[in-house]
C-alpha cells in the first residue's frame, strides 16, 4: 500500500500537469533556457554550492526553501514540475531527506533513477553517526558543517555537471578550483581558530545534535537538547541532561539555530543563567544579504560567532545584540 506520502505526491502531481495543460513550462530554474542545465537540489545549502560550480551555465532551484528544516518536507506542486523538467538533482543522504520518505516518493513519481537523474553528494565522506538509543546504526546527516566535507560536496557536483555538459568541462573545472580555494583556506583558518579557549569551555551547545562534524573538525565538544530534527524536542530527560551538561563545564554561553524554534533553548538558557550569545546556521542558508547567504558566509558566520561567544567571561557574556 502506497505511503500517504506518496499518495499526497501522486495527487498534487496530477494537479501540477493539469494545472499546466498545453502551456510552454514557465520554470524558474530558467524554462528550459537552450544550453543550461536544469539543476534542482533538496536544500539551500546544495543548490548555493552547485551555483558556485556552475555559475551561469545553470538553472537552479531548491526544494526546500531558504530557512526551513530540511529533515521533514511537505512537496509543493512546484516542486514536482521541477524535479520533472530536472536535468540533475542532487541530495545529500546520510539520513536527511529520508523524514517522511517525500524524497524517495518524488524521485519515483517524477520516474527519476538514482546515480542517472538524481546523485548523493556524500557517497564519499566518512560518516558519523546517531547516539541515541536504537539510533546508533543511523549517519548524522550534516556533514558539511565540515569544510573538509563540504569540498567533496562541490567536487561530487562538478564531476556530476561535467558528465552531464562535458562541453562546459573547463568552466566547471575553473569554477571549482576557485571555489574550492577559498573553502580550502577558510578550513584552515578554522582549525586553529579555537586554540585559545580553555578545554573547560569548549563546548558547543545548540538546541540540535547537528555540530558533531565541526566540533570533530575543529576541535570542540558538541552539546544538545536533542540529537536531531525528526526525534522528540525538548522532553524533560533531553531538558534535564543539557542542563546538567552545561552546569558542569564551564561554558560562558549558548547558541541556536536559525531553522529551529528557540523556545528550548531559552528555557535551557533560563535554567543555567547562561546567555544565547546569537543564532547560527546548520540547515540552511539565510536569505540573499544577511550574513549566511551563501555556504562559506554561514561557515565563516559560525566560525567567528562560535569562538566570540566561547571566549566571554562566565557571568559577564551578553548575547551579541545587545
Amino acid at each position: 500500500m502506497k505511503s500517504l506520502s506518496k499518495l499526497f505526491i501522486a495527487g498534487i502531481s496530477l494537479m501540477t500537469l493539469a494545472a499546466c495543460g498545453n502551456q510552454e513550462s514557465k520554470d524558474d530554474i530558467g524554462g528550459k533556457e537552450e544550453g543550461k542545465l536544469n539543476v534542482v537540489a533538496t536544500n539551500s545549502i546544495i543548490a548555493d554550492m552547485a551555483k558556485q560550480v556552475g555559475g551561469d551555465l545553470i538553472n537552479i532551484h531548491s526544494i526546500v526553501p531558504v530557512g526551513t528544516d530540511p529533515h521533514e518536507h511537505e512537496v509543493l506542486p512546484e516542486d514536482i514540475q521541477k524535479s520533472e523538467e530536472s536535468d540533475v538533482i542532487l541530495y545529500n543522504a546520510l539520513n536527511l531527506e529520508t523524514g517522511n520518505g517525500w524524497f524517495d516518493d518524488l524521485m519515483e513519481t517524477t520516474n527519476k533513477t538514482e546515480n542517472e537523474d538524481y546523485f548523493p553528494l556524500s557517497k564519499d565522506v566518512e560518516p558519523l553517526y546517531l547516539t541515541s538509543e536504537g539510533q546508533t546504526d543511523e549517519a548524522d546527516p550534516h556533514a558539511w558543517l565540515d569544510l573538509q566535507n563540504g569540498i567533496k560536496y562541490v567536487r561530487e557536483i562538478e564531476r556530476i555537471l561535467i558528465s552531464k555538459d562535458p562541453a562546459n568541462e573547463d568552466t566547471f573545472a575553473e569554477n571549482t578550483d576557485a571555489y574550492v580555494q577559498k573553502l580550502t583556506e577558510l578550513d584552515t583558518q578554522a582549525k586553529s581558530t579555537f586554540d585559545d579557549i580553555p578545554e573547560a569551555k569548549k563546548l558547543l551547545v545548540t538546541s540540535e545534535g547537528a555540530f558533531k562534524y565541526f566540533a570533530k573538525a575543529y576541535g570542540l565538544e558538541g552539546g544538545y537538547i536533542w540529537e536531531i530534527n525528526t526525534e522528540s524536542q525538548g522532553t524533560p530527560d533531553q531538558m534535564a541532561q543539557i542542563i546538567d551538561s552545561v552546569k558542569e563545564s564551564e561554558v560562558p554561553v549558548l547558541f541556536v539555530e536559525t531553522s529551529v524554534d528557540s523556545r528550548s533553548m531559552e528555557r535551557v538558557s533560563q535554567e543555567t543563567g547562561l546567555p544565547i550569545y546569537t543564532k547560527i546556521y546548520t540547515d540552511s542558508i539565510s536569505e540573499e544579504g544577511e550574513p549566511g547567504d551563501s555556504y562559506y558566509n554561514m561557515l565563516k558566520w559560525n566560525i567567528e560567532k562560535i569562538h566570540e561567544g566561547l571566549t566571554q567571561s562566565r557571568g559577564e557574556a551578553k548575547p551579541l545584540d545587545e
